[in-house]
C-alpha cells in the first residue's frame, strides 16, 4: 500500500514540473576500490580485513565454547536424573573439543547438591529428621489406630 502511495505521488510530482523533468542523471560518488571508500590506503583496508576475520574467529570459538558448556551441563543434568540423551549436545561436545567442562561456577553448584544428596541419604540426616518430628502427633496418631483397630475387632470377635 504504501508502495503504491509513494509511486502515485512522485509520478503526480514530476508531471508538474517539480521533479527536474524526465531526465534524471546520477553520478558515481562512491569510487569502486572499498579501501578508497572507507578512507584508507590499500595496506590499511587489507589489515583491517584481516582483523575483522581474526575478531570474527575468535567470536565463533567462544561462542562453540559456550554453547558446548551447556551442552555438558545439560549431559550431566541427564544422567543424573537418568533421562534419555541427545545427540545434539553429544554432537556439539565434539565440535569443540575434548578440552570441554562445566564452568567453575557450576562445579561449585554442582558439588554442593551432591553433597546435599549425600546427607540426606546418610543414616545420621535420618535420625535428625526423627529428632524434628512432632512425637505428641506421632502418638496421638498411632493410638487413633490403634482406637480404631480394636473397635473393628471387637465387632467382628464375639470373644472380644
Amino acid at each position: 500500500m504504501a508502495f503504491l502511495m509513494k509511486s502515485m505521488l512522485s509520478n503526480q510530482v514530476k508531471n508538474l514540473g517539480l521533479g527536474g523533468g524526465g531526465e534524471e542523471s546520477k553520478e558515481e560518488s562512491t569510487p569502486s576500490d572499498p579501501a578508497a571508500a572507507a578512507g584508507m590506503t590499500r595496506e590499511e583496508y587489507e589489515e583491517y580485513q584481516k582483523q575483522m576475520v581474526e575478531e570474527k574467529m575468535e567470536r565463533d570459538a567462544a561462542f562453540a565454547q559456550k554453547k558446548a558448556e551447556r551442552a555438558c551441563l545439560r549431559v550431566h543434568l541427564r544422567e543424573k536424573y537418568r533421562l534419555p540423551k541427545s545427540e545434539l549436545d553429544e554432537n556439539q561436545i565434539q565440535m569443540a573439543g575434548d578440552d570441554v567442562g562445566l564452568p567453575e561456577e557450576l562445579q561449585k553448584m554442582v558439588e554442593e547438591d551432591q553433597e546435599e544428596e549425600e546427607d540426606k541419604d546418610s543414616i545420621l540426616a535420618q535420625l535428625q529428621n526423627i529428632q524434628n518430628m512432632d512425637m505428641d502427633a506421632i502418638k496421638e496418631k498411632a493410638q487413633a489406630t490403634f482406637t480404631e483397630i480394636k473397635q473393628a475387632a471387637e465387632q467382628k470377635c464375639s470373644v472380644m
